[in-house]
């Protein structure tokens, strides 16, 4: 197959664009406007095109068999202030990854996100990010309601494993306690410390996205561990000092896992971040 994977460069992307070239048989290609992506994510076996999604149509002269959309933006917190490129990767370039989908007929696997079964429902509309994603869900279902687009749209929840972002604005939170607890700094917790989070290896999306882009169709396909910790649960197993913050916008306290119909294709979550936090994490800190 030919698959081309938007934001291949990511924390996500490359992790995935990794597991598909192992095929032999996959020409594997990354889209990545490199915001957050990185050169030291790429791997052998994939071919790395530059450029943003709202320039799909000239940056790619072939017609994949599948695309994985990944490259969008994905913070929270941070998506207040950057509203902009919010609307600029997620609706505009988004738009452009369907109509390039639509015209040459490829299957789409699209990225949701976890934040639209925030808090009872309301979680779609606590934040610039969460508003994005969860319209562009309807806007996918649409798509295949009005032009027969092939679709399988996945739901994250809190990724955490090899090549996450660990410092700075994007960095994601078990990297970032990690990178606290080197220099002996305090762990940081946005209030109440309460926010519960499913935390998931990115070795089981990965394993989530290969098989719903080979059965999946249609909406639901939640990729998510069914452990669940609150964030100050999650600073405590690393130990050390704990620094409380204020409360933000848009950090919602719960959501809702939905893995059923990923289960239903052979799908199962196999790591435990308590393990991954006491194995992994702090022996490697013991290391440092």
């Amino acid at each position: 197959m030919k698959i081309l994977v938007t934001g291949g460069a990511g924390f996500v992307g490359s992790n995935l664009c990794e597991a598909l070239a192992q095929k032999p048989n996959n020409e594997v290609y990354s889209l990545d406007n490199y915001f957050t992506g990185s050169r030291e994510n790429h791997v052998e076996g994939v071919t790395y095109i530059e450029g943003s999604t709202e320039h799909i149509f000239e940056l790619i002269d072939f017609t994949p068999d599948l695309v994985y959309h990944l490259g969008e933006y994905s913070r929270v917190e941070q998506s207040f202030d950057d509203i902009d490129k919010v609307l600029l990767f997620n609706k505009i370039g988004t738009l452009k990854v369907l109509e390039f989908c639509r015209k040459h007929h490829c299957k789409l696997v699209y990225a949701g996100s976890s934040t639209k079964f925030g808090d009872g429902g309301i979680g779609k509309d606590q934040s610039p990010y969460a508003w994005s994603k969860s319209s562009n869900t309807e806007l996918v279902k649409n798509y295949g309601n009005w032009y027969g687009l092939e679709y399988a749209i996945v739901y994250f929840y809190n990724v955490y494993g090899k090549r996450e972002i660990r410092t700075g604005k994007y960095a994601t939170l078990i990297a970032l306690f990690t990178e606290k607890m080197k220099k002996g700094e305090p762990l940081t917790v946005v209030s109440p410390g309460t926010q519960q989070r499913n935390f998931t290896h990115i070795e089981d999306i990965v394993s989530g996205l290969l098989i719903v882009g080979e059965k999946g169709k249609g909406d639901g396909f939640g990729i998510g561990s069914p452990e669940t910790y609150t964030v100050l649960e999650i600073a405590k197993l690393f130990g050390g000092e704990i620094q409380m913050l204020p409360e933000r916008k848009g950090n919602r306290m719960t959501a809702e896992v939905v893995t059923q119909k990923t289960e239903a294709l052979g799908w199962k979550a196999k790591k435990h971040i308590k393990e991954f936090i006491e194995e992994l994490v702090i022996s490697e800190l013991r290391a440092y």
